[in-house]
């Protein structure tokens, strides 16, 4: 037996496991440089990899490895943002707060300091409103905005939340911007 006949040529299912760190890494640049989110891009890679054991028998061979997981990782990011576009964007204070602190030095501080203000203002004109108003905002705000929970919750019809929703953003409109 010759040294060369130990070498055993790799099955094509060994591509897929056995890639190296470079081809990882590539691969979650790819991700990386369609959603920004860093949390996103290791939950799409992870997806990226399991999709793919899910799925190799299906693999047909007919390109590399990491071209059948970029194209598995390209369906994941278009679910990704269908699922994202679907949802009202909603900040979490402790995002507001993290962002902030994080461009203090980038920014100019007059825009901060303009930012803050309109939001004590904001503050201070949603305190001027009923205390009906007040409640369906803060409850809306619990339930990430979806009306039928917050009438559930408020044990109000849809139509009511909905009647109060709309005269608090007109009345805020009116009392942030007067000239409009």
């Amino acid at each position: 037996m010759f040294p060369s006949d130990s070498i055993s040529t790799p099955t094509p299912q060994a591509g897929i496991h056995q890639l190296t760190s470079n081809q990882v890494q590539m691969l979650r640049a790819f991700i990386h440089k369609r959603v920004m989110n860093p949390d996103d891009v290791d939950d799409i890679l992870q997806g990226t990899f399991l999709e793919a054991l899910r799925c190799e028998h299906k693999f047909q061979h007919a390109s590399k490895p990491q071209t059948w997981l970029c194209g598995i990782a390209l369906n994941l990011i278009r679910s990704y943002f269908r699922r994202m576009y679907r949802q009202p964007y909603q900040e979490s204070w402790d995002d507001h707060m993290h962002s902030e602190i994080s461009s203090q030095g980038e920014g100019d501080i007059g825009h901060q300091v303009d930012g803050h203000r309109q939001l004590m203002r904001a503050v201070e004109a949603i305190g001027c409103l009923s205390s009906n108003m007040q409640r369906v905002i803060e409850v809306a705000l619990e339930m990430d905005g979806n009306y039928q929970q917050t009438a559930t919750s408020l044990g109000v019809p849809i139509g009511t939340v909905r009647s109060r929703l709309s005269r608090a953003r007109e009345q805020l409109k009116r009392q942030m911007d007067p000239f409009a």
